[in-house]
């Protein structure tokens, strides 16, 4: 049988990988629904070339704009407007999986619908964990939903763990260390003062992958390995003790898993998020991805060291939040989104964003994450404080 898919985020970077790999197959997948924020252009062209039943526009005024063109060319694709609708498409009775690749907060609603609906969760949207890892993780194990994580290390970690352990079961008692790897950013080795000055556009640029802005300055931060180890935490049931972060700047090696006898698995592949995107659709079979072979000849060696976590704090803050537990990783996730968007701007300095995370995590009270509604309260109390930081430091510029 044909699975539907449902593609949250669909004109970004993952949902566009998503389209190729189900472009790639055509009696294996369809697309049934895609969605975008307001990117109308990229939008119409997928639904010209998928003729997906349902979309959605979050922006209103896109969706209108949407549904005009698509009518005016003759196309039966319903469009929905609005953020509601996202969990409509998500719980749909006739979707099989949904890839949940929004960024950022804005995807934590559609994928815990999509998880309370039983569905396939392909998840490449790691601040859902981050945000409410204790819930979301409780409504997957009542509904059964299968959740596989889509992040290149993550998918890695799943891959090296035995079926029985995917999951979480028994994975302390076997498991002794999880290492996490990173590629370092474009500002791996920079000192203090070099990164006092440096620019969005050369944050944005990553050495290795093709990302959006958002997740590329993450990286340049090391925010996003911090999001990560987060994720790994609930994802595999493990300490932060247990995750080993490890800079390792080919993007080669996604990431590995140390056993209890000493054996040590990795797995390998060219930095393309087709890979794991297939992983994810095919599980537990493999497809072709249209990923080409590495070649180990011409990548010659292979290089490892340690997190500058002096330079870099983004990756104990990270740490610290999971260690409070609650609405911590909520608070960490809405001052960085902020912070960044900051940076972005030319608001504020590079340097700032870690000071700007602290602040927040110290100002807001930390509460337990057992509702929907308490982590959007923590989100939004983060956002506030975040933003009076953010204009304390424009006044004093």
């Amino acid at each position: 049988m044909v699975a539907q898919v449902c593609v949250l985020g669909a004109t970004g970077s993952i949902g566009a990988s998503t389209l190729d790999v189900i472009a790639r197959h055509p009696d294996k997948y369809r697309a049934f629904a895609l969605s975008a924020h307001r990117n109308v252009d990229d939008m119409f062209h997928c639904c010209q070339r998928f003729s997906p039943p349902l979309a959605v526009m979050v922006d209103e005024a896109s969706a209108e704009d949407l549904a005009a063109r698509l009518k005016a060319a003759g196309s039966d694709t319903e469009v929905l407007g609005g953020a509601a609708a996202l969990e409509t498409i998500a719980s749909h009775e006739r979707v099989d999986m949904v890839m949940a690749a929004i960024v950022g907060a804005a995807g934590l609603a559609p994928n815990l619908a999509a998880i309370r609906a039983g569905k396939r969760v392909l998840l490449a949207n790691k601040e859902s964990l981050v945000m409410s890892g204790e819930l979301f993780m409780t409504e997957a194990c009542k509904s059964a939903a299968m959740l596989l994580p889509i992040d290149s290390e993550h998918n890695a970690i799943y891959q090296c763990l035995p079926e029985a352990y995917q999951c979480g079961e028994g994975l302390s008692r076997a498991v002794r260390r999880i290492l996490l790897t990173a590629s370092g950013g474009p500002f791996r080795g920079r000192s203090l003062a070099e990164l006092h000055d440096v620019t969005p556009a050369e944050a944005c640029n990553h050495p290795n992958w093709s990302m959006g802005q958002k997740i590329s300055v993450d990286s340049a931060t090391l925010m996003n390995k911090g999001l990560e180890l987060i994720e790994a935490c609930w994802l595999f049931r493990v300490a932060p003790e247990q995750i080993e972060v490890h800079i390792h700047p080919e993007s080669i090696v996604h990431s590995m898993v140390e056993y209890c006898d000493g054996s040590v698995l990795a797995q390998l592949g060219t930095p393309d998020m087709r890979t794991p995107i297939a992983y994810g659709m095919a599980w537990p079979e493999r497809i072709d991805a249209g990923v080409g072979s590495l070649d180990l000849f011409t990548q010659g060696s292979l290089h490892f060291e340690r997190p500058d976590e002096t330079n870099f704090p983004c990756l104990d803050l990270a740490r610290q939040a999971f260690r409070e537990g609650g609405t911590a990783g909520a608070i960490l996730n809405a001052a960085n989104e902020e912070a960044v968007a900051a940076f972005l701007k030319g608001n504020i300095r590079f340097t700032a964003i870690p000071d700007i995370i602290a602040r927040a995590l110290e100002a807001v009270e930390i509460q337990r994450a057992d509702s929907l509604d308490t982590v959007v309260y923590a989100d939004q109390a983060a956002r506030t404080s975040a933003t009076q930081t953010i204009q304390q430091l424009q006044t004093h510029a």
